[in-house]
């Protein structure tokens, strides 16, 4: 007697769990079959469907990762993040991202605009820093993409990229307390809903505003 196929929604669990990645990069698709006992088909199609509902993230010659993927010039990035400092990172994140936002909102689509909405949910209803953080990660990296141009795109996973290499990470947790973390979804909000009613403008404005009550959060508690 054969063992039951399992179900849809287990093999997504199994997937998200991280039990089947190695530094957030999924195992190779014919060992994750095999670990999952299923036909590679079947799996493909499950990939698919949370790569569409932005769960997952497929890089071309890199894998496919349970967050967005790393710049592909850490070698080079690695020399620089020994020479930066969070506030050197908001500087530009200032600079950059208003600018990605506002694109994001001429040139998103609907079914782009209809998941940084659920995205933009996920911040809200994350149940502790963990899940909150990896949760801001993927609606951010989202807008860049929303923005349709690669370069704004590189640029964007250079930076997060810098993010995770230096003493940011320390930092950003050091500054968010339930206050913040309440605070700054309702700042995602107001982007997301710009960016949705495809106003430019706004977007740029919302996420200005977003980045400098970061950027204040990070320098209160540096000192």
């Amino acid at each position: 007697m054969t063992a039951p196929e399992r179900s849809a929604e287990d093999l997504r669990a199994a997937i998200l769990s991280g039990d089947l990645a190695e530094a957030d990069r999924l195992l190779p698709e014919r060992v994750l079959a095999q670990r999952l006992s299923v036909s590679r088909s079947r799996l493909r199609g499950i990939l698919d469907d949370l790569a569409r509902e932005g769960l997952i993230f497929r890089r071309h010659g890199q894998g496919t990762f349970l967050k967005p993927p790393p710049a592909q010039a850490m070698g080079r990035l690695g020399v620089l993040a020994r020479r930066v400092s969070p506030r050197h990172l908001m500087e530009v994140r200032l600079e950059l991202e208003p600018a990605v936002a506002a694109h994001a909102a001429e040139r998103g689509g609907a079914e782009d605009k209809a998941l940084l909405l659920r995205l933009m949910e996920d911040t809200l209803r994350a149940p502790d820093l963990a899940g909150y953080e990896r949760a801001d990660d993927i609606f951010h990296y989202k807008i860049a993409e929303m923005a349709c141009n690669p370069v704004f795109l590189t640029l964007f996973e250079e930076i997060r990229s810098l993010r995770q290499a230096t003493d940011w990470t320390h930092a950003r947790q050091s500054a968010l307390g339930p206050d913040e973390i309440a605070e700054n979804s309702i700042q995602h909000g107001t982007i997301a809903n710009a960016i949705c009613a495809s106003a430019p403008a706004a977007a740029r404005q919302a996420m200005r505003r977003h980045l400098e009550q970061v950027a204040a959060s990070l320098m209160l508690r540096q000192g």
